[in-house]
Formats: structure tokens, sequence, C-alpha cells
């Protein structure tokens, strides 16, 4: 496999892993980008741009890449959908709007958006909703691919869906309803959609190729992703989900499944129609270089000194608001407002990490005490939910490069 982009002196760990993901777990194409202080250390990429344009298995499982004659390479600038690491991005959206004094955590979400107040969610305050303690994580009647993608209907489902625990007093991973819950408030209190505030207060400014929405310009950089599973040789590397969680992905009268089968039947991310959704849980597509910079930024470590976050508001994002164990995804999960945090579930490069990662591989984070913005993007989809083999090993080479 021949990796190219580069990484500076002292970060070569970060480069080895990479190609071991290809050679051993079963990446096709896939890109990692590591900022630390503002410089940019890590900026890898290699494979093909579409995960069935080749295939890292030799025929008798050792490592091996095979690639159709044709098949088109990921270049620097292809990007790809990163499922829920989109959450993390989105989440910058409310916590701007809360330094820059137009949105108060404290306040009930009715407040903005009256119609949420039925079902027994009242009560339910905007840090609840960023922190997957709003209770709804589920609808009693899932929304079609067409009606999750309409801007309408989404947001009038979670409205009128009553409350499957008290909102504020546990918590569990809003996986699909996270996206109306988000969006709707965002539009309520800055009259544009999430996707289009980003795009004009974060993303354009910064020169960031990431879309919550993908615009019909940059549909040719956007490579097809799918399932895959590891060769024989990744062994013990593979993902092994404990019992209890495999049976509740299993149920279909589980809040995991429900959680995850919002949307149903699931939406095929390769369709147009859903890359061009405004959906901040799942349907964001950018790229690694974009993912590391972003974080990089909400820290201020750029190489031309922007800082998106104040110092408070980087404390905040990485504040814990939920722990212990999660009513959807089975095992203890950590968040702040908006992000996933270090921890047992979804394990960062240390306790001051936040970010977030997506199903089947993705993953983005900031840390503040190392001063690292990470950004890792694959096309294909492994079934891990939250620590994917490959991601971590990628955290665990920057983290001995520090």
């Amino acid at each position: 496999m021949e990796i190219q982009g580069e990484v500076t002196e002292g970060f070569e760990a970060v480069r080895d892993a990479f190609a071991r993901n290809f050679e051993v777990l079963g990446d096709r194409g896939a890109a990692v980008a590591v900022y630390r202080d503002g410089r940019k250390v890590v900026d890898l990429w290699a494979g093909t741009k579409d995960v069935d344009g080749g295939d890292t298995r030799g025929t008798d499982g050792a490592s091996a890449v095979h690639a159709p004659e044709g098949a088109a390479p990921w270049t620097a600038d292809t990007a790809q959908v990163v499922r829920s690491a989109t959450k993390g991005v989105a989440a910058a959206v409310p916590l701007l709007l809360h330094q820059r004094g137009l949105l108060d955590l404290d306040a009930p979400v009715g407040a903005h958006w009256p119609e949420f107040k039925a079902g027994g969610k009242e009560r339910t305050r905007v840090r609840d909703l960023l922190a997957h303690r709003a209770g709804v994580p589920a609808l009693d009647r899932p929304l079609t691919p067409a009606q999750a993608a309409d801007g309408e209907s989404g947001p009038r489902a979670v409205a009128e869906q009553t409350a499957f625990w008290q909102p504020g007093t546990d918590h569990g991973y809003h996986a699909q309803t996270y996206s109306w819950l988000l969006s709707e408030l965002v539009l309520r209190v800055t009259g544009t959609s999430v996707g289009q505030w980003l795009a004009r207060e974060v993303t354009g400014p910064l020169g960031l190729d990431f879309w919550i929405g993908l615009p019909d310009a940059e549909a040719g950089r956007v490579g097809r992703v799918g399932p895959v599973e590891p060769p024989a040789s990744a062994g013990a590397l593979r993902t092994r989900p404990r019992r209890n969680v495999s049976e509740a992905y299993a149920d279909p009268h589980s809040p995991t499944r429900r959680a995850f089968a919002a949307i149903d039947p699931l939406p095929d991310e390769n369709d147009p129609a859903y890359r061009a959704a405004e959906l901040p849980a799942s349907a964001g597509i950018g790229t690694a270089r974009a993912l590391a910079g972003f974080y990089a930024a909400l820290l201020g470590d750029t190489e031309d000194g922007t800082r998106l976050f104040t110092p408070e508001t980087a404390a905040l994002a990485s504040s814990e608001l939920s722990s212990g164990p999660d009513r959807v995804l089975v095992v203890n999960t950590r968040f702040g407002p908006g992000y996933m945090l270090h921890g047992p579930a979804s394990p960062l490069l240390s306790p001051a990490s936040f970010g977030h990662p997506g199903r089947g591989g993705s993953l983005a984070f900031a840390d503040a005490e190392a001063g690292i913005g990470f950004g890792y993007v694959t096309n294909s989809l492994a079934k891990s939910v939250t620590a994917d083999p490959r991601a971590q090993s990628l955290v665990r080479a920057v983290r001995a490069s520090l």
C-alpha cells in the first residue's frame, strides 16, 4: 500500500499505524490528519476513493491490496460521509451561540420551540438536549428517509413524541433524533439552518472542506462508503461487542435498535439526496484534514491564530454532563454538551479530550492539554459503534508521538 502525504519528524508512528490499518485491519480508503499547537504534523491518505474500488485481503487472508484497473484512488481532496462524527462539528453551533449570548444552556428548549413542550418534555433544558438527556432517543413512528431529510417531519415527530424517561434524569444516545432536535433548536434561535450557519460562520471562513448538506458542486469529491469485514489476519483486533450489547442491537423492541431505526429503512449513505440533507447527527461529509483543522480551531491552535472557542467555552465543551450506563448504547458513556468525552466507550487521547466518533470507523476530537486536533475518515464501515480498532490504533500512535 502506497501511503500519500507527509508526517513531521517525531510522528512517524502515525504513518506506521495508518499503513497497518490497511495491511491488517481492512481499510480500503482512508485519511488521517493531526494538528499540534497550530501546526499540521500529520496529513496522510491511501487506498481507493470508493470502498468497492479495492480489497485489502489476499486470497490466503494475508495483507494485500487488489484494486480493479481504473479504480479511482483516494486523493488529497477526497471527502467522505463521517456518520456521527458529524455531531461533534454540529455541537459547535449551539456552543458558539451560547458564547455570543444568544442561547442559554439552562433555558427550557420550549422557550425557543413551544411545540416541544408536549409529551412530558416541558422542563427539558438546552443542555439536556445536547447531552443526550432529552428522553426522546427513538420515535413511536419511525420516519422514512425522505421524511427524515425534508426539514419538517423530523422536528414535528420529536416535538410530538412522548418522552421515554423524564428529561434530565438519565441519558441515552440520541443516534438519529439528535438531527431534528439540534437542527430545529438552531433554526428557532437563528432563523438559519444548522448547515447554513456552520458554513457561514465556521467552515466557510476557515476554508474547511466539511459540509452538513453537501453542495452539488462538491459531489464529485465524495467516495462511496460501505460495510467491510476485517480480514482473517486481524485476529484479536476484531471488534467484539459484549453479549448484552449484541443482544440489544438484535432485539427490534430494544431502545438500542429503536434509536438507530428512527429512520426506517436506514438511508443509503451513497444517495445524493441523503448527502444533500442537513442531518447533523449523521450526514456530515468532509476530509480528515478539515476535521482536524476544525478541532484545532476550536482551541485556537491554528497557523493564523484563529480561535473559535474562548477558554471558558472550550472548558465547557469538555465538561461532563452525562456519565454511566447509557440507556441506548448499553455501555458506560460520557457526554459533554454535544461532545463525547474520553472514557471506556470511546477512548480518546486523554481526559482533556472532547470530540465524537462515527459508527463504523471515523473519529475526530480536540485535546486542550496536548494542543491536538485529530481527524480520521474511512470509506470502510466496520461493525464498531464507538471504539473502532483502526481509529484507536491511530490515537495510540499520536499519544506515543507526543
